[in-house]
């Protein structure tokens, strides 16, 4: 196929006006440069509140990626892998449920630890309650707690001090017990001082190994209380003389599998019982995902009000480029007179205001990036950064540049070269 000499214009003239508009642009930023460098206090002065503001909203944002770091950190130590199996009845009416019941059992622990895939850790809790002396002819209500070893390991204990019961203890029936920090102080007056001691549930001696207290506020999600024992499971059904469990806890290696491992716990071990009876499985998944929902919900209210910075160091973009346009009426007269379009002036002025606006941005990010990475690497403390929010930084820089600048740049254009040239 042959070109035509009407093909070759029409390519001509494509190219001379992609070439009249790059040279335009070139141009727009030479005169701008020209005009920053006429003017660098100015200058710099009107990309500081960009600079603030930027760095402001990248700032906040890693604020609050550190804050829902820490309190999902605290959460996990609740135990957030965790899930706790019961029993909820075995009947259709309320004789029923009183009549048949079909309590948990070890076996039904064992059952799932051998067929349920991610499961770390296992134990079942065997609650009572005991009024034990505290010395003086005070008696305290005490929660005593049945358990296995590696409920440490599921509660994220801490042993203060002494030891927690091991499997020795729990296989050879060894009368052991660990206790709260404030069974302890109340009891002995300090934590060291209760290890050893010997005291009586319901007449039994018990010695205690150790005393403990949580990794961390557990928001009454826990069992524990503030006076509280923990025995060896098997000590403690010398006290029931059943096999009855009140629940079993398992840990999960992984948390994402939580939800769907207590489904299947609560199939499997509903398959070992009477197709009435009731099994309930509850994990702590819900909070973890409310607690980061409330995170995200802060730190996006921060950003808003990040934003008003940026908000402020627009209208000072723009009340600086309005002044620009009035030193510059005689500047804008002679370029129309030359032949300077209005799309060309509204440009020029345009461009310089977005060119302000994002060197603000630019400098306001590498501000806000340093700041943490400087933390991070002169502390223990390592805070996350977010590359969304230096994306959101940079596009409100010029956005702010645009929607600011728009208005010094229409008035500009707008100039009547007779009136501009005769300006003084």
């Amino acid at each position: 196929m042959q070109s035509t000499p009407d093909h070759h214009q029409s390519r001509f003239e494509q190219t001379l006006r992609s070439a009249r508009r790059t040279m335009m642009f070139s141009e727009i930023l030479k005169i701008a440069h020209d005009s920053f460098l006429a003017s660098k206090a100015r200058f710099v002065l009107t990309a500081l509140g960009m600079v603030i503001g930027t760095a402001s909203v990248i700032l906040v944002v890693t604020i609050g990626l550190t804050g829902k770091q820490y309190i999902l950190g605290l959460l996990s130590k609740i135990g957030t892998n965790s899930v706790e199996l019961e029993y909820s009845g075995g009947g259709a009416s309320p004789a029923e449920r009183v009549l048949y019941n079909d309590y948990l059992t070890r076996l039904d622990e064992k059952a799932v630890v051998a067929q349920v895939p991610g499961v770390m850790y296992s134990s079942p809790i065997l609650a009572m309650n005991a009024r034990i002396s505290f010395g003086g002819g005070l008696m305290k209500d005490t929660l005593i707690l049945g358990v296995d070893p590696q409920y440490q390991n599921i509660r994220n204990l801490i042993v203060s001090d002494g030891r927690f019961f091991d499997l020795t203890d729990d296989s050879e029936h060894i009368k052991s017990a660990v206790v709260t920090e404030p069974f302890a102080r109340d009891r002995y007056g300090s934590n060291d001082a209760a290890v050893g001691q010997v005291f009586q549930i319901q007449g039994i001696p018990f010695t205690i190994v150790g005393v403990f207290k949580t990794a961390v506020n557990d928001f009454g999600q826990s069992e524990i209380q503030e006076q509280t024992v923990l025995i060896p499971y098997s000590v403690a059904r010398y006290f029931t003389g059943t096999e009855r469990v009140n629940q079993i806890y398992f840990s999960m290696r992984n948390m994402n599998d939580v939800e769907e491992s207590s489904k299947e716990i609560v199939r499997l071990v509903s398959s070992r019982h009477r197709p009435t009876s009731v099994y309930k499985a509850q994990t702590l998944t819900a909070l973890l995902v409310t607690a980061a929902q409330v995170a995200n919900a802060l730190t996006a209210v921060l950003v808003l009000v990040s934003a008003v910075t940026l908000a402020v160091g627009g209208v000072g973009i723009m009340n600086i480029m309005l002044a620009n346009v009035r030193s510059r009426i005689r500047e804008i007269g002679i370029r129309k007179a030359l032949g300077a379009t209005y799309r060309e002036i509204k440009y020029q002025f345009l461009t310089e205001a977005i060119i302000i606006s994002l060197t603000g941005g630019i400098v306001g990010t590498i501000i806000g990036l340093a700041i943490p990475a400087a933390i991070s690497y002169f502390t223990d403390y390592s805070l996350p950064f977010s590359w969304i929010s230096v994306l959101i930084a940079l596009a409100s820089a010029i956005l702010v540049g645009i929607v600011f600048g728009t208005a010094p740049a229409t008035r500009a254009a707008q100039l009547d070269p007779v009136e501009s040239l005769k300006y003084e």
